[in-house]
């Protein structure tokens, strides 16, 4: 049991800086980080469908991942 409790916690680690770096990535009203990095290329080429479409895809699987770990760690922590 503590093997596997460790490899979800390296686990919940990853997915979470992963989640706040693609939450990073993604354009809301003000443009959002990747404005920044991109500057004015992200107006014309960045505005593309399927980049934001995939960017959208990626968050959600590590989202659903982070909380499916979160209940994992959760239902370890009640059988011991």
């Amino acid at each position: 049991m503590d093997i596997l409790r460790i490899v979800l916690q390296v686990i919940l680690v990853i997915t979470s800086a992963f989640l706040m770096l693609l939450i990073l990535l993604h354009k809301g009203k003000g443009g959002g980080l990747s404005d920044m990095f991109g500057g004015g290329i992200s107006s014309g080429a960045g505005s593309s469908g399927v980049a934001e479409r995939n960017l959208n895809r990626i968050t959600i699987t590590f989202a659903v991942v982070w909380g499916i770990v979160v209940v994992l760690l959760g239902l370890l922590q009640r059988v011991q």
